[in-house]
């Protein structure tokens, strides 16, 4: 298991900001993971799982705790079952299903992160969501693992009961179906070219910085919703609303975790003001 002691978590989240982690922790199997969370206890430290660092802005002033990272990128597949160990990067995920001829996360193609990450925010581009794949979950609970079903993950838009209690992921099982291998690969690259043209994918961004909002009742754009009110390419310090996608904040190397606070706090007050509409963020902060 690697120890670090005050790592800056610029290094380890696709913001490229945040300050340093008072320990940074990278345990590669369930009895590491236990003895990083029992080494957090013993020092009364809170403690947070980082998993691909997308979706993650770091305070500047650091983390004064443990910041676990599992290192675990296992992938195993059986028939149509794939399971994948809680650190597996989710496009290396999407990949082996495609290689196997399994249909079902073609849609993950380029999704950013590891796979734990996704199932704790049920991701999901393109018509696709971790639910609809997801049959079980491995967890450790109170120095425990135990296996939770789709059902009990209580999965919802961006959400999950992994976002509200300290289960910590350690694999996850998904169920896909056979498909024609070729016509799966051909898929993934249409969602990975669609992606490339409409995404600021080479630049330093969580993703999309806010949930699509319902607006008489049903979920809308929030790129949609940030272009309407005039405000892509606009610039706070060193964070850019994207010229491409309105929901995506871009580093342009200079930028503080305290500049996306205060881009995020201006999007949020205008599409309130002017369109009454009340954006949530997709992003978790840490260290605030």
């Amino acid at each position: 298991m690697i120890i670090k002691e005050h790592e800056p978590m610029s290094k380890h989240t696709s913001f490229r900001v945040g300050g340093a982690a008072r320990w940074f922790v990278q345990p590669g199997n369930v009895q590491e993971v236990q003895e990083a969370i029992v080494f957090a206890q013993e020092k009364k430290l809170p403690w947070f799982v980082l998993g691909g660092g997308t979706n993650t802005l770091v305070s500047d002033k650091g983390f004064e705790g443990v910041i676990i990272n599992i290192t675990n990128r296992a992938v195993k597949i059986d028939g149509e079952r794939v399971t994948a160990a809680a650190g597996a990067m989710s496009v290396s995920v999407a990949r082996s299903a495609a290689d196997a001829g399994l249909s079902g996360m073609e849609w993950a193609a380029s999704l950013p992160g590891t796979i734990g990450g996704a199932v704790r925010g049920n991701a999901g581009c393109f018509g696709g969501e971790m639910k609809d794949a997801v049959e079980s979950v491995r967890v450790l609970r109170d120095g425990s693992t135990m296996e939770l079903k789709n059902a009990d993950c209580q999965f919802a838009y961006r959400e999950s009961c992994f976002k509200h209690n300290k289960d910590v992921i350690i694999d996850v099982t998904l169920k896909l179906t056979t498909g024609d291998k070729q016509m799966v690969k051909a898929k993934m690259d249409e969602m990975m070219n669609k992606r490339k043209t409409t995404q600021p994918i080479a630049s330093g961004t969580a993703g999309c910085a806010f949930k699509n909002p319902l607006v008489n009742g049903k979920l809308t754009s929030c790129g949609k919703i940030i272009e309407e009110l005039g405000l892509k390419g606009m610039k706070i310090g060193g964070i850019q609303i994207s010229e491409i996608h309105g929901n995506f904040l871009i580093n342009d190397g200079t930028a503080t975790a305290d500049n996306v606070v205060q881009m995020i706090s201006f999007v949020k007050t205008r599409a309130r003001d002017e369109l009454g509409i009340s954006l949530q963020e997709e992003i978790e902060y840490v260290g605030f």
